[in-house]
């Protein structure tokens, strides 16, 4: 029985030198094959090379197979994620968040061509002391670097699947299940990964149409390189990791079943990944205990890879908010969140910018801004609004009428009530709005139940680690009014400070504000600059 491409088809010409019976011609630009030349390859391999290489798995029998796909033997994988249904740990350190990002806004990112004519993207670390700089590649038929054909021009940017988001973090949790995810591999098929992106429950997508997805969202993240040039951070002296993928696709299983007529049909698909030389810096168990690596992981919630597959398509900008809330939150929950730099996550500054000067556009970002937030809100991330800089009058509508009785007559009542009020909830916004939303901040957002438990779980290990380690030589933790009070005696800014301890002046910032504590080698350094004895 010979194959057939399907319209899913997008040209990319794999599978045309691959076919032994040279079945395969293209007529303006569309692929299709010739029943009467094709074999299934039984005479030259035992499997259908056009499925094989073809990257999203694309030619099916002529003939759909109909009724369920038996069980056939498949390659051991590693055990499931989510072994409590809810949550697993996951790689996070700085070089998988920028990833994760690259992933979501590939077109909103800001590129730039490097010499060689490749695009880069790089993100400054350490007050630009260092840099972590990534690219893309096009194809995965190269292990390394050297011979892979970069993505050279923008309009090929848009070939990223916002989805594959959550194959990335996928990997990132199956890294922290190993000892040396750079050396060590983890191997998972279509079976776990339809589980864990809630795609067992798609009834609308047939098999087929599944298996490419995951073959396409699979292979996305593998195309991502990134060089490190990382200063020194406390103990551990500054490195370089040269340019690596950041995860290595080592293969690809094809799994197929035979039908009665002798048809194979793609049943299945196992991958073998491992780690890029990142993990050897960042997910290093014991370089983390003897202080020359990191170890950095956070709390990867289930549901959240399945509200990425829900609301993918309608809502990109509350799928790139909430992937950087799930990094955030790791660092601090309780951390207040400016509306521009929500914006530039859902958007990039590039849009936030133009906004400020057209005022069609700053309708319509405003307007995509509030709806983004709803999105969140409804799937339990729940924003709250600082009353003095996000005031009733220019929040979200739907924010307004949380109060709105379910009652019918309570809910008359409620609007007469309003009614007569000199301000009332459905009143147009106050003229200047986007510049008040330019001042605007979010308190922090509150999270599902079973996330913050996972958080004050990990802060308290965390909280632990610290109370095991040698005590410094300060005596007791400096209050944020005695750094505060200090540093302006001083007559230093908040930015020399940070400049003066190595961290950020949004650090030092969040530390006069009490929103956390010092580690003690810092108290001590703090103590020394400020002449706190």
């Amino acid at each position: 029985m010979p194959y057939t491409i399907p319209d899913n088809c997008f040209g990319c010409g794999t599978c045309q030198p691959q076919c032994p019976t040279g079945a395969i011609h293209v007529d303006d630009g569309r692929y299709w094959i010739e029943s009467g030349l094709c074999n299934d390859c039984n005479e030259y391999s035992g499997e259908p090379q056009c499925v094989v290489q073809c990257p999203i798995s694309s030619p099916i029998p002529l003939q759909a197979k109909k009724g369920r796909y038996k069980a056939v033997e498949r390659v051991a994988t590693n055990p499931d994620l989510f072994s409590n249904g809810k949550n697993n740990t996951f790689a996070s350190s700085m070089v998988i968040w920028e990833a994760c990002k690259l992933l979501t806004s590939t077109t909103i990112l800001p590129w730039n061509p490097a010499q060689d004519g490749k695009l880069c993207y790089q993100r400054p670390v350490k007050q630009g002391r260092g840099k972590i700089t990534f690219c893309l590649t096009n194809n995965l038929e190269s292990d390394s670097v050297s011979n892979c054909d970069y993505v050279s021009n923008c309009c090929n940017l848009e070939t990223i699947d916002i989805r594959s988001a959550c194959l990335h973090l996928i990997y990132a949790a199956y890294a922290t299940t190993l000892d040396k995810p750079w050396e060590q591999e983890f191997v998972i098929d279509d079976q776990q990964l339809e589980r864990y992106l809630g795609l067992d429950k798609r009834k609308d997508l047939s098999k087929a149409a599944k298996l490419t997805l995951i073959k396409t969202l699979a292979q996305q993240p593998c195309r991502i390189t990134t060089a490190i040039e990382w200063p020194q951070q406390g103990k551990i002296k500054g490195f370089t990791v040269e340019e690596d993928f950041i995860w290595h696709i080592l293969e690809i299983k094809h799994h197929f079943q035979e039908d009665k007529d002798g048809c194979k049909h793609l049943i299945g698909l196992t991958f073998r990944i491992r780690a890029g030389l990142w993990a050897k810096y960042f997910l290093n168990k014991q370089g983390y205990k003897q202080r020359t690596a990191f170890y950095q992981y956070g709390i990867l919630p289930k549901f959240l890879l399945n509200t990425v597959m829900s609301i993918w398509q309608q809502h990109q900008g509350s799928v790139r908010m909430i992937l950087w809330l799930l990094f955030k939150a790791k660092m601090g929950r309780k951390q207040s969140i400016m509306v521009p730099t929500l914006m530039n996550i859902a958007f990039g500054k590039e849009k936030v910018t133009q906004a400020a000067t057209q005022r069609e556009q700053r309708k319509r970002l405003i307007q995509k801004f509030e709806s983004n937030l709803e999105v969140l809100n409804s799937y339990t991330l729940q924003p709250v609004f600082d009353p003095v800089t996000y005031p009733p009058e220019i929040q979200p509508l739907w924010a307004r009428l949380v109060e709105l009785p379910e009652d019918a007559e309570d809910a008359i009542d409620f609007w007469i009530n309003d009614g007569s009020q000199e301000q009332r909830l459905t009143d147009p916004a106050p003229r200047g709005k986007w510049n008040l939303l330019m001042q605007a901040r979010i308190l922090e957002f509150e999270l599902p139940q079973e996330w913050e438990q996972q958080l004050a779980k990990f802060e308290r290990k965390k909280q632990q680690r610290i109370n095991k380690s040698p005590k410094s030589k300060t005596s007791h933790r400096l209050s944020a009014e005695q750094i505060l009070t200090a540093r302006k005696r001083q007559g230093i800014s908040q930015r020399e400070l940070a400049q003066m301890i190595g961290k950020s002046q949004s650090w030092i910032r969040d530390l006069e504000r009490g929103r956390f504590c010092a580690k003690p080698e810092d108290q001590v350094r703090l103590q020394k600059i400020l002449n706190l004895h």
